[in-house]
């Protein structure tokens, strides 16, 4: 049956960064992209001890854009546009790095104060090769500003694309879908085929497409065409993404998104050198260019 439905099932690597788990996805052995999904990592969940918190210090991108959804906790963004913005359930941060942007991301004081709670999905989107050295940006869309879909026992967010009727606010470069399903015990809805390339993963709880059970932290690449319906016997949240398929490829190296692999050698030489803009208020520290990086193509 698995066959039917999907064309591949990718399951994570699982890092412990010391209180809390990270689960990738994606970039895989098995593939590297699903539609400009070239990153995709689930966060927790996990509560860290009161005075702890998550300090990523500032760190650069190029020619891709992060996207920060969270389930629960809070996270304080800076980068060197001089945004600040607190991140909190529901809300998505789209920081598009273009030809270069510095940011960190760190629990806010009142939240080590009670011991942070971190639960969520933080995915990188690759940048057409038009938009790769644009002009790096920053958006907050608030919970209340994205469109939510309840029936059927089902509350689904829709983060940036158009699916069941609705699109959301959120800036998109390439044909993209992204959604937080949320289903209640029993609870059903239709995933139709809105993009070239989809896939499912169940983050919380339990999920099951046209009867055939998902299991949670893996994700489950749709077959291009495939229709069918999403349900849980006791409820469960499930992501959907996806988008257009890209004819080039995109290569990886650490924090470095791009269609070319002189443009991530220059990155690197960049970052090294100290050409990259700094974060204001966050200038005093940063996170050195690694000799073997976490994040890498597959060939």
């Amino acid at each position: 049956m698995t066959e039917d439905f999907f064309t591949q099932t990718i399951t994570p690597t699982t890092h412990d960064l010391g209180g809390f788990k990270v689960h990738r996805t994606l970039p895989s052995r098995p593939r590297t992209m699903v539609g400009p999904f070239i990153f995709f990592d689930q966060m927790g969940p996990a509560h860290l001890e009161v005075g702890n918190g998550i300090d990523v210090r500032p760190h650069p991108h190029i020619n891709l854009a992060t996207v920060t959804y969270l389930y629960g906790g809070a996270i304080d963004h800076r980068d060197s546009l001089g945004t600040f913005a607190r991140i909190e359930p529901g809300a998505v941060n789209l920081m598009t790095a273009g030809r270069g942007i510095t940011h960190s991301e760190r629990s806010p004081g009142d939240e080590r104060a009670k011991g942070p709670e971190l639960s969520g999905i933080q995915t990188w989107l690759a940048l057409p090769e038009a938009d790769e050295e644009r002009d790096p940006a920053f958006e907050h869309v608030a919970a209340a500003d994205l469109p939510m879909i309840t029936d059927h026992g089902v509350r689904a967010r829709v983060i940036m694309g158009s699916l069941w009727g609705v699109s959301a606010p959120t800036t998109t470069y390439a044909d993209t879908i992204y959604a937080d399903i949320m289903v209640m015990a029993n609870g059903s809805i239709p995933i139709d085929a809105a993009a070239d390339e989809r896939a499912l993963y169940v983050a919380v709880g339990d999920a099951s497409f046209d009867g055939m059970p998902l299991q949670q932290k893996t994700l489950y690449v749709l077959r291009p065409g495939t229709t069918g319906t999403l349900t849980s016997q006791r409820g469960g949240r499930v992501m959907l993404c996806g988008g257009e398929a890209f004819a080039t490829p995109r290569h990886v190296w650490w924090n470095f998104v791009s269609s070319r692999r002189d443009r991530i050698d220059q990155a690197k030489q960049d970052w090294k050198a100290g050409n990259f803009p700094v974060v204001p208020d966050d200038d005093k520290e940063f996170i050195p260019i690694p000799e073997v990086p976490k994040t890498v193509s597959y060939p």
